[in-house]
């Protein structure tokens, strides 16, 4: 499964150990919107093409 997650500022350790174990078992991206100048095209082709995205 692609899983995406959008982080909206410093993950907590709870946070970032979910995405560890997620990327254990499946295929994740993770973007850092408060971090990265994503465009709004980009942005949705990634949630798109991902079959499940988590925001945190």
């Amino acid at each position: 499964m692609k899983i995406l997650h959008l982080i909206h500022g410093n993950p907590d350790a709870s946070t970032q150990r979910m995405i560890e174990r997620h990327a254990m078992e499946h295929q994740v991206k993770v973007i850092d919107l408060s971090k990265q100048d994503v465009s709004y095209e980009a942005l949705v082709e990634e949630i798109f093409s991902h079959e499940k995205v988590i925001s945190w």
